[in-house]
Parts: C-alpha cells; structure tokens; sequence
C-alpha cells in the first residue's frame, strides 16, 4: 500500500488496458479488507455511528475530488462500502489503488 500513498492518479484515456486479474490479486495482497467484486475495488468501512460515518465520507469525497477520480458510495448508519473502477479502462486501474491508499490512510 506504501507504494501507491504517495502517488496522484493520473489519466487513463480510453483504450487504455485495465489491469489483469493476476495484477489485481498481487497487488490486493497489500490493501487487508479490499477485494475484487463485480469489477470493482471495494472495502466496507464500519463505524460507531452516523456522525462518523457521515464524516468519513466527506473526506472521501474530498479525496475524489483531490485525485478527479471518483467511487461508487453505499453509505449506511454506521457503515459506508466504497467502490472503485476506472470508466475509461473499464475496469481496475492503478488510480483505484492510488484511491484506496489515501482513504486507508485517512480511515487510521
């Protein structure tokens, strides 16, 4: 995960390939509660209650706005599951991993 914290997401015009299912899980390995679902990169993050929820997920748009990349959000009373893929790839991207690492670092 250190190795994308550091990084901005850059643009990915169409046509350029997603990753393939062999880079995912590799990289999966260092982002623990992340998986690969439907196409996405998704975690759910669990809270004591809405304020803290409702919290987290203002940064995490702040952070989408930041990278100009933007998840996919199933915000709950006490829970939120972010969701990341790459339109133009179609699929996982480095960008979702680049976007992963920021939150995983906010949510510490």
């Amino acid at each position: 995960m250190k190795d994308f914290a550091g990084r901005r997401c850059q643009p990915l015009p169409a046509g350029t390939p997603a990753l393939d299912t062999a880079a995912v899980e590799a990289r999966l390995k260092g982002f623990p509660g992340w998986t690969c679902e439907e196409g996405a990169l998704r975690k759910t993050f669990r809270f004591a209650d809405w304020p803290r929820t409702l919290l987290f997920v203002n940064a995490v748009g702040w952070i989408a706005q930041e990278e100009d990349h933007h998840p996919d959000l199933h915000v709950g009373y006490d829970r939120c599951t972010v969701a990341y893929h790459t339109h133009s790839v179609g699929g996982i991207s480095d960008n979702d991993f680049i976007c992963a690492a920021r939150i995983e670092h906010l949510f510490e």
